[in-house]
Parts: structure tokens; sequence; C-alpha cells
């Protein structure tokens, strides 16, 4: 079967992607109606909810993703510099090196079946870009626009990597060695995103190759940390002692509460984010579906091996109690006691600030192509600036508002409590959606079962999605555990909220006190981009206007049969 995380392979049916623009299939359900389209990048043919956004015949941002760049592009989003730091702070909310190892275990086995879930969905619109935007618009496809448009809101609030160029200027500093200030560290910090998103605004495939190199820089990188570990284990380097934290691994274990485990899970999880990545562009991967189903497990699998391995090296060099009580990251604490401070501090400082850049690239990437899709749901105003790839072929609008909104986020908040507090709230939304979205693959498949839609080629293990939902609901639910000093929550549900109440006033009250409707339409946005854009229909109006255009928004033609009602029984046949 090849490399599948938690998979039964399905049976590989193949089918011609070419439609006619003048006659549209549309297999009604009631009170949905689904399309099956076509993408030059898969043989097999999407089969979508009508008022998901258009599929793009042709990717107008290329297909310059292969299999290595889908490995690197998830592992250089999992890798940043929590593997650097994280270690401590797990160790101290599991009590025991023997328990926060098994932590590490435990992390990649929920990823591993979230993950599936994702390749399930990839199988289902290969050539839709943008992962749990088109995933959570279909699963959930009513009420209408409610999910495009609550994630689309909660997408554009959050959507700012500020905690990660503050920590890359930091390490500048340290690498550097100069003395620094609060301030300081600001404008390095959006010194360093300016150019990042600038390497990317200009060429998508000459960006995708440097995001690979500082890929294979990380991946070489924990690597030699691993190898190192094994070395000073066998007793061939200055540490003394590099089994003291083996001889009683889980002493200390029941002292740890339930907030400190939850609370180091939470952590293990947020070093494994991004192992999704490479689905936001799965329209610019060739036969997505092939690719996607071995790359994108192998990456967690490698990224997973060499968390493990980095966390052993790090409890050989140095005690529990050095690691847990040291004002150093256990990276920091590691190469001291290996190699001494001469030099040592500086290679690893500058490895962390390249790890940390590559981090910076490879969420760039990814968020661009989920706020772009976004944007061609038609739920945000000004469509063509979400959509447009001109003049050079990238997602300008998307890199622009995240530049601006990270700029905004490093300026604006205080350091300390606040800071992180703002960190948080980008966290807790995602575990919500992944709750969803393993939820609505079981939805999706009775769905497409009921309706007859050919196999897509790719089936998770269902007990890998049960696991998936009950692990998701984990992450949601106990982080409301309160520590000892009380529950401080309710502010990340309150923005969710506020997201909910957002679609009702323009989807609901407003067309209710204007006497309108909002219709979908069809627009191209120079060459091969097209999104839906929602128009304002007055109630008079209304029938007219569906007479004259068919379920995705499109004007039917005069003296010719655009639309094909199918139903159930004709799928069939």
């Amino acid at each position: 079967m090849g490399f599948l995380p938690f998979t039964t392979k399905a049976r590989e049916t193949e089918a011609t992607s070419e439609q006619s623009s003048d006659r549209l299939s549309v297999i009604d359900d009631g009170n949905l109606q689904f399309t099956a389209g076509g993408g030059a990048n898969s043989s097999k043919l999407t089969y979508q909810e009508a008022s998901g956004a258009p599929i793009e015949a042709k990717s107008p941002l290329g297909y310059s993703v292969g299999a290595v760049t889908v490995i690197f592009l998830n592992l250089s989003m999992m890798i940043g510099t929590g593997v650097f730091s994280t270690p401590s702070a797990v160790l101290e909310g599991a009590g025991s090196v023997g328990l926060s190892l098994f932590y590490w275990v435990i992390g990649f086995f929920m990823a591993w079946s979230m993950l599936s879930v994702y390749l399930e969905y990839v199988s289902y619109f290969p050539s839709r870009s943008g992962s749990e935007v088109v995933y959570l618009e279909q699963a959930y496809p009513r009420p209408k626009y409610f999910f495009p448009t609550v994630f689309a809101m909660q997408t554009v609030l959050f959507s700012f990597s500020s905690s990660n160029a503050v920590v890359l200027a930091e390490y500048l500093f340290k690498l550097a060695d100069a003395e620094t200030t609060a301030w300081k560290e600001k404008g390095v910090a959006v010194a360093v995103y300016t150019v990042a998103a600038l390497l990317l605004s200009f060429n998508t495939k000459w960006s995708l190759w440097l995001a690979n190199a500082i890929g294979i820089v990380k991946l070489v990188t924990l690597i030699f940390i691993g190898i190192t570990g094994l070395v000073v284990l066998g007793g061939h380097t200055p540490v003394a002692d590099p089994l003291v934290n083996f001889h009683d691994a889980f002493s200390g274990t029941s002292g740890a509460t339930v907030y400190g485990a939850t609370n180091a899970l939470v952590k293990v999880m947020f070093s494994y984010a991004g192992y999704s990545n490479a689905c936001n562009v799965a329209n610019e991967v060739t036969n997505p579906v092939k690719t996607l189903r071995w790359s994108a497990p192998a990456a967690l699998f490698l990224t997973a091996v060499l968390y493990i391995l980095v966390n052993i090296a790090y409890f050989s060099a140095a005690s529990k109690e050095e690691i847990l009580n040291s004002s150093v990251t256990a990276a920091s604490l590691f190469f001291e006691k290996v190699f001494g401070t001469s030099g040592a501090s500086r290679a690893l400082n500058f490895l962390i600030c390249l790890s940390a850049f590559g981090n910076l690239l490879a969420v760039l990437i990814g968020q661009s192509r989920m706020l772009r899709e976004c944007g061609r749901q038609g739920v945000l105003p000004f469509t063509e600036f979400w959509t447009s790839t001109r003049p050079f072929g990238t997602p300008l609008g998307p890199y622009f508002l995240k530049w601006s909104l990270t700029v905004i986020m490093i300026l604006a908040p205080p350091a300390g409590d606040a800071f992180n507090f703002i960190v948080d709230l980008s966290i807790y939304p995602s575990n919500a959606f992944n709750f969803l979205l393993a939820v609505g693959i079981l939805i999706t498949r009775h769905r497409r079962k009921r309706l007859n839609f050919p196999s897509s080629g790719y089936r998770a293990w269902t007990v890998s999605v049960c696991f998936a939902i009950l692990s998701s609901l984990y992450m949601l639910v106990a982080p409301w555990y309160p520590p000892s000093t009380g529950a401080d929550g309710g502010d990340v549900s309150f923005c969710i909220a506020a997201c909910g109440a957002y679609y009702y006033l323009w989807i609901k009250i407003l067309p209710r006190l204007g006497k309108y409707e909002l219709r979908q339409t069809i627009i191209t946005v120079g060459g091969d981009a097209t999104a839906h854009k929602l128009v304002r229909v007055p109630v008079s109006q209304v029938e007219e206007w569906d007479r004259e255009h068919d379920a995705t928004g499109r004007a039917r033609r005069r003296n010719v049969i655009q639309e094909e009602v199918l139903t159930k029984s004709d799928l069939s046949a």
C-alpha cells in the first residue's frame, strides 16, 4: 500500500477532467446542488456543492509543487523554534522524562490520524487549494455560506506570524551577541518578516525552491543533534553520566497535575502543527492524491522520529533538574554540555535563526493560499484583491494582508502575557476546526455514497477518523480545565462567536432589512483566476435571476442547454 496513514486502498477510478463550457452537469439533492468539474492537475473530477468556490481548471499559480516540496512545506512548518525550546515546558508539565517522551509519541499518532482525514479530503477535492477553507465549505454547505464566512473571518483576524518573527529577532540578537531592547527586537522582527514576504512575492517557483533549501538545512540540523545524542549515550563525550535521566525515567509522573499534563500535550501538538500544510497547495500539485498520500505522511513520520531523537539527546546531556531550572533553552544547554560554550552557542543560534526563517516562509506559502481561497468563496469584500495573481503569478493580496497584520501585531501589543495571549487566540480555533473536519469526513462519506459518486482513490481507516475525532475533542475541551490559580478562559469563544454574529448580520439580517437576497456569480480575475462574488438581488428580481443563472452562478446562454439536472438514480444507471 505504500506509506499510508491508517488507510485502506480504495478502488482507483479514472475520469476525464474535460468539461464543456456550455454544458454543466448539476446533481440535484433537494436542498443541495452538486457539480462535477476537473482541473488540469488531476484526472479525477471534483464533485462539490455548487455554493463552493469555482474550480480553477488551470491553476494561476502554476504546478511547481512536487513530492520533495510537499515534504519540506510540511516539515518546515512543523520545525520552527519549538523543538529547540518546547521540551523543557513539556517536561515540566509531564513531570517525568519518560512521560514527556511518551507525549511526543502520542502527539505523533494524533497528528497522523488527523492527516489521514486531510488526505481523504484531498482525494475528494484534488483541484482545490486552501485545505480547511474548502473542506469545511463542502462538509457543511448549510446554512449557506455560514462556515465559509466564519472561517474566513477567523482566518483573516488571526492571519499573523508575529510570535515567530519576534522569536527570530531574539535569536538574531543572540547570534550577534548584541544588547537589545523590546523595541529593537520589534524593529528587527518587522525587517525579517518583510524580507520573507518580499522573497515570496515575485516568483512562485523560486520561492518554493528557497523554502526547500532551508528545509534541507533544518533536516540536517536535527539529524546532527539526534546522532550527537546517540554518541553522548555511548559515553564518548565529556558528559559524566548520560543515562542519569533514564535510570528511573518515570519518576515524578505522579506529581503532574491534569492542567500541567494537558498544557504539555498542547505544546507538543503545537510543535506538530503544519503536518497538513501541503494540502493548502493541492491545486498546484500534479496528481495530488498519488503525491500527497505518501509524501505528507513521510514528512510527519520523519519529523516525529527526529523530535524523539532530539529529546533523547537533550536528556542525555543534562539532568532533569538542569533542564527545568536552566535560563537557556534545552538545545542551548545541550550544546554547552557537549561542545562547551566557545562557538557552539553561536552555531546553534545561527541554525535556529535559519529554522525560524524557513518556518516563516512555509507558513506564508500555506496561509496565502488559504486566504486566497477564502476570497474566492465570495464571502469577503474586494474579491479581486484576494484572488488575483497578477503581475508575478503570486498571491500578492494575501501576502500583503499577512505582512500588514503581522507588523501591527509585532508593534502594537506589549511583550509578555499580553503577547502570549494573542498567540493562544490563534491556536484554540484550529482545534475546533479540526474536530469539525474529522466529523465532517464521515458526513461527506455518507453524502457521496448516497449520491453514488465514484471512488476517490483514498479512504482513511474509520478507526483512525474516530481517533482523530476523540483527540480533537480532547484538545478542544481539556484546555478549559482550570489550573490551581483558577480558570481564565472565555475570550477565544467570544472571538468565534463574534464571527458567527457577523455572518447572521451580513447574510440574514441586512438582506431582510434591505429587501434583497444574496446570489453568487462567477467572475474572472485576469488569466485563469476565477472566483465567486456575492451580489445583491432585489426581492422582486430574485425569481428572474434564478431563471437566468445556473446553480453555480453562471449566466445561462440563450439557445444553449447549459445545465443538465441529474438525480441520484441517473448517477447509478
